[in-house]
């Protein structure tokens, strides 16, 4: 779980400038996989589910009482990254370092309006992990 943990870390850093702005409020979970009600909140189906599908992360966005007195721009949002799915999709080192920073890419962007051609040419980017 360490070394998952650092290679999250690592991705972090070297995130888009896009990205990496809407990052001020993040907090980032790692588990080995999701339980059933994240995979219901990710859309997954009560059949998908009981035949396995999994995700590989999932943003969800704090649940503060109104009463907190945070604007809805500063209350802190939370991005899971699961490291069974990915391990078990990707066993090469570099290829899931490129999986998981995709990952975050995704998740991150989707929830703050980028659309499918953003993602495409973020996916074309040179990874900074490979060499």
């Amino acid at each position: 779980m360490r070394e998952f943990q650092a290679i999250i870390r690592e991705v972090m850093a070297t995130l888009p400038t896009e990205i990496a702005q809407h990052t001020r409020n993040l907090v980032v979970d790692v588990a080995e996989w999701p339980d059933d009600e994240q995979l219901r909140e990710a859309g997954i189906s009560e059949e998908e589910i009981a035949a396995g599908v999994s995700v590989y992360g999932l943003f969800e966005p704090f649940q503060l009482p109104e009463t907190t007195g945070l604007e809805p721009g500063d209350r802190p949002n939370r991005l899971w990254i699961f490291k069974g799915p990915h391990e078990e999709d990707f066993p090469d080192p570099s290829q899931l370092r490129t999986e998981i920073r995709k990952t975050v890419i995704h998740e991150l962007a989707h929830h703050f309006g980028f659309d499918e051609h953003d993602l495409a040419r973020w996916d074309a980017t040179p990874d900074p992990f490979r060499h």
